[in-house]
């Protein structure tokens, strides 16, 4: 147990995860400066969510939040992550999902249009960048992983990838502060599993991880309940294909567990979602799957009784648990055990603070029966 917590694991666990503060908190700061200038912008250019059945909010909210976390990841990603080809790919690549969905944002269009600029967007993460899922590797009893080679289903499985996370945080994109709080949640376990890699430096996956982290954070002061801002498809579709492509260029070239086990879990209850909803739409109700619906988990939450910050909160819950689960699949128990200590630390000291101000008392008459002798009443 002393080794479990000793100087030189706790110097490594420092020296692996401090990378990603900085661009985290730069990012935070662009994103905070810039969603106020893009309110502005969304309301000059006429870019505004109108209540409808596709967008089932009071009133009439401004929808270029996703240039605005764009803008703080980017930023963050040119000054303090190193130059490369990777790096230069992931923010071209993001770049495009942001500018090009901005146009379903502004005049919606044909679901086939959609799915073909989702498509282009991961074309060119694949062709021209290399950003391909070339193996997975499979565990063996001897704690190490069996990599498998992809071959001729390399290039099908990773558009495969990339269009599903695309999806995956567009579906998610229907309460307010969800699909920012989640990817908030989800790139900190990437996070987490690039600096725990064994045997291989994921410094720049660890920044670019951050980078996402600060910027959703930033976003989520103005996007949580009531939200001044949404993200839109092009904020949804910027957040996708990052998780994406990071996880491919992170976690997936590792040859340890399931490549894409700590993405995949983290992200377990918004895929299945998203598998159900594709279901849904197409055998069920005959219609074309990417017709909106209010079906969703979130949706139905929020049908149960759940309030928009509730709903948030057990997505929360829940995407921290599988990210947990999945970065124990992934190897990472010693590492994982100092976050989930220090994470627990600050939870109950910010929830007492939180009780203590709202002047949170137990009831007399409870407080009366559980101090009562047994036998009294």
């Amino acid at each position: 147990m002393n080794d479990f917590f000793s100087v030189d694991f706790l110097s490594t666990l420092r020296d692996r995860l401090l990378p990603g503060l900085w661009p985290l908190l730069l990012a935070f700061v662009i994103c905070v400066a810039a969603t106020p200038l893009m309110i502005r912008l969304s309301r000059r250019t006429g870019l505004i969510a109108v209540p409808s059945a596709r967008h089932p909010h009071r009133s009439p909210t401004p929808l270029l939040g996703g240039l605005a976390m764009f803008l703080g990841f980017a930023v963050a990603v040119i000054v303090l992550v190193p130059h490369s080809v990777d790096t230069t790919g992931v923010v071209v690549v993001s770049a495009l999902a942001t500018i090009l969905l901005i146009a379903d944002d502004r005049w919606p269009v044909r679901p086939i249009v959609k799915f073909g600029l989702q498509l282009l967007v991961a074309l060119v993460a694949v062709a021209a960048f290399g950003f391909i899922i070339t193996f997975v590797g499979l565990p063996n009893p001897g704690g190490h992983s069996h990599p498998i080679q992809l071959g001729l289903l390399a290039i099908p499985l990773t558009l495969f990838w990339l269009l599903g996370m695309q999806n995956t945080v567009n579906f998610l994109d229907g309460v307010d502060g969800l699909a920012a709080g989640v990817t908030f949640i989800v790139a900190l376990t990437l996070l987490i599993a690039a600096a725990g890699a064994p045997g291989k430096n994921q410094a720049t996956v660890v920044m670019l991880a951050g980078a996402l982290a600060g910027t959703c954070a930033g976003f989520l002061l103005f996007n949580f309940h009531p939200a001044r801002i949404f993200m839109g498809d092009s904020g949804s579709h910027f957040l996708g294909i990052a998780l994406g492509v990071f996880s491919i260029l992170g976690v997936s070239k590792v040859a340890v567990g399931f490549a894409l086990a700590a993405p995949i879990l983290a992200l377990a209850l918004p895929i299945a979602d998203t598998a159900w909803a594709i279901v849904r739409r197409r055998v069920v109700k005959k219609s074309s799957m990417a017709e909106p619906d209010l079906q969703h988990l979130h949706h139905r939450l929020q049908a149960f009784g759940l309030n928009p910050r509730q709903t948030c909160y057990v997505y929360y819950a829940a995407t921290a648990a599988t990210g947990t689960i999945g970065l124990l699949v992934f190897g990472h128990r010693r590492i994982l055990a100092v976050v989930l200590v220090t994470a627990l630390v600050l939870g109950s000291t910010l929830a007492a603070d939180w009780l203590q101000r709202a002047g949170w008392r137990i009831p007399a008459p409870f407080l009366r029966r559980l101090l009562a002798e047994p036998g009294t009443g």
